[in-house]
């Protein structure tokens, strides 16, 4: 039985593998309508012809990796179960302790550290492929002390989720997912606030904007727009990337404006407050607060649909998959791969509403600057930079663009009429 269900998993993951590689390589085309070509749509138009060759051999190369790496990480949660490896490591963990917070440390560590080394590899491949093609500009060094932090991160954070969860599972057996998702509202606000002054300055070094000038007229975009903001934050990504970006972060008296310094180098001033017009922009259509609610909603059904669907499995495959009880420490790799499917199966949806937000940003830009060549500039070199492309096939668009693409912001711009 182990040798079956290990050879059928295998040969589905290598199956998904080679019908996505055929796809993105032979199948799907990224190639403007030709009622579109010779317009400002057109990567001919502002790329030349190696940057056009490149832009599409990275973005095939980094849309692969995206799309075998999510069933890789359900592959190696499913293997760990049916090899016995997460019971394993659960009876560790109760060997070397009674509590139940050292038993879930414990657990966590072990489960952390193989699936550290095993996601390693994929991760260390998209790195090379990222510095081969000049988008990442981090030493190995560097890439690697990121690596260690977010491992830390991480489980810090699962460490405080795994205690709650299975103690809720403890406690209250098959409706654990109720106080479980309430438990979460909290948690969730309270990482949103923590995060830009906690957890990011882990990763890079913060700063009032340099420019003062620049900082004046971005905050007179901020009063015309009733935005109660007094400084605009710039970030040290050089080191790291050739890329550009600006976000917002954080919420209530913690939330900033960020621009990456590579924004502030390679744009001109109209284009910077295009994007900060477009930052605005979520700020004065409250996303952040649909956000929130829209975390809530999916929270809910996904802890739902979780508990029905682990029970039912541990209860008819639980000797298969070794694990005894949903509540056992050694099931939580199960939740990780049943977590992971529904959020991949749910990107659709969530990019599809983070895609009319951000669309929604653009317009409130335009209306703040009323500057179409510097929107359409800011798009073009945002292309060039990520070596993105202008209209990815259309699997990539809804599993992966939490952006409207290139194309469709381009063509709003152009299209576009101050009320």
């Amino acid at each position: 039985m182990l040798r079956k269900w290990t050879f059928r998993a295998v040969i589905a993951y290598l199956l998904i593998g080679i019908a996505v590689y055929v796809y993105l390589f032979y199948l799907a085309g990224s190639t403007v309508p030709d009622h579109l070509k010779g317009t400002s749509v057109d990567p001919a138009t502002f790329l030349n012809s190696r940057e056009i060759m490149l832009s599409e051999e990275y973005s095939k190369i980094r849309n692969l990796l995206y799309f075998i790496s999510t069933p890789y990480e359900w592959l190696f949660y499913f293997l760990i179960l049916i090899f016995g490896i997460s019971k394993g490591f659960e009876r560790w963990a109760e060997s070397t302790s009674r509590l139940h917070i050292i038993q879930s440390a414990i657990y966590l560590f072990l489960l952390s550290v193989i699936s550290f080394v095993v996601t390693f590899p994929l991760s260390y491949i998209s790195y090379r492929f990222s510095k081969a093609y000049n988008i990442s500009t981090q030493t190995f060094s560097l890439w690697m002390k990121d690596e260690v932090i977010d491992f830390w991160v991480n489980f810090i954070e699962m460490f405080i989720i795994v205690t709650v969860l299975y103690w809720l599972m403890k406690r209250f057996k098959r409706r654990w997912w109720v106080p479980a998702w309430l438990l979460s509202i909290p948690f969730m606000i309270f990482m949103m606030f923590i995060q830009p002054v906690v957890i990011d300055p882990l990763y890079n070094d913060f700063y009032p904007l340099k420019n003062k000038d620049l900082e004046t007229k971005i905050l007179a975009l901020a009063e015309k727009a009733n935005i109660p903001a007094e400084h605009v934050y710039e970030v040290n990504m050089s080191e790291k990337t050739n890329a550009l970006n600006a976000y917002v972060t954080g919420i209530g008296s913690n939330a900033r404006i960020v621009l990456w310094d590579t924004t502030l180098e390679q744009l001109n001033e109209k284009e910077i407050l295009f994007i900060m017009a477009h930052e605005m922009g979520h700020y004065v259509e409250k996303h952040i607060y649909f956000g929130i609610a829209g975390y809530i909603i999916l929270t809910g059904i996904g802890l739902w649909i979780t508990a029905g669907v682990m029970n039912r499995l541990v209860r008819k495959k639980g000797t298969e998959l070794k694990v005894t009880a949903v509540s056992s420490l050694s099931s939580l790799p199960l939740f990780l791969l049943i977590t992971s499917v529904l959020l991949f199966a749910a990107s659709p949806i969530t990019n599809w509403v983070s895609r009319y937000e951000e669309m929604r940003a653009d317009r409130y830009g335009m209306e703040m600057t009323n500057d179409k060549k510097a929107a359409v500039q800011t798009f073009q070199d945002l292309t060039k930079s990520g070596l993105s492309q202008v209209n990815p096939p259309f699997l990539v668009k809804i599993f992966r663009y939490g952006h409207p693409t290139m194309l469709e912001r381009i063509r709003m711009v152009e299209d576009f009429k101050k009320k």
